[in-house]
């Protein structure tokens, strides 16, 4: 794990509040408060790219679904690979709550 960039308080302070969201409501807000539109983006383009890499799609493929260039789409795959598994994390989790979501309806 990357520890040294969350030595400092703020990190460990922004690690607690994400921690602290309970609604996707407030989660909506927080970052909005928290970040500009364009950063959420950048954030929001970033997950579905690792998404769409976690499916085995091609770049090409990326790059035309989502606008993320292919620095950004490379970037991503690195981190999804080769870094400290939170993409995979949060994707396995997003794919478990949809089939208990699909479950619980049937």
């Amino acid at each position: 794990m990357n520890a040294g960039l969350f030595e400092k308080e703020g990190s460990e302070l922004l690690v607690r509040a994400l921690l602290a969201l309970e609604t996707e409501a407030e989660c909506q807000a927080f970052l909005t408060d928290l970040m500009t539109g364009k950063e959420i983006q950048d954030c929001s383009q970033r997950l579905l790219v690792a998404s769409l890499l976690r499916e085995g799609k091609v770049y090409s493929r990326i790059a035309e679904a989502t606008g993320a260039s292919s620095a950004t789409i490379s970037r991503v795959n690195r981190c999804f690979v080769y870094g400290e598994g939170g993409y995979q994390t949060v994707l396995d989790r997003i794919a478990a709550d949809k089939k208990d979501i699909t479950q619980e309806e049937l």
